[in-house]
């Protein structure tokens, strides 16, 4: 058994619109083999505007099949001691390349081309603490 990826999205602001679930299961580049690599679930209080390194690409791949593609990854901003403000973001570099802004209670899960010296990188826009939870699965 491999790991599933779901999302449930509704809405009541688009019209005929009600709502999407869909699921997928996590795997290799262009097959249906199950990802078999996990750095595991991580959690980190950041409490300044320095930028973090979450995945250095070159210690997690020992062989080339691993830098083909196939890697997802999963980043969440769950806010500080139980709060989540929505105005403390937390940028989200692929080496230099901004992917986005994740805020209080925001997430992402995306397939991500890993290789080696581009890593992936949160730089939080204050020094407001705030917690990341992240895992990221690959083959």
């Amino acid at each position: 058994m491999g790991t599933t990826a779901a999302i449930t999205i509704s809405s009541d602001i688009m019209p005929g619109f009600t709502s999407y679930y869909k699921t997928m299961t996590l795997t290799e580049a262009g097959s249906i083999v199950d990802l078999k690599e996990t750095t595991g679930y991580s959690r980190k209080k950041l409490a300044s505007t320095s930028a973090v390194d979450l995945f250095t690409m070159a210690n997690l791949f020992v062989d080339s099949d691993a830098v083909s593609g196939g890697g997802k990854v999963f980043i969440k901003n769950v806010g500080w001691n139980g709060t989540i403000d929505k105005s403390v973001g937390v940028k989200v570099f692929i080496d230099t390349v901004e992917i986005g802004v994740l805020y209080g209670g925001d997430w992402l899960m995306m397939p991500v081309l890993a290789t080696d010296g581009e890593d992936i990188v949160v730089q939080p826009g204050t020094d407001d603490a705030v917690v990341l939870e992240w895992a990221l699965f690959y083959q």
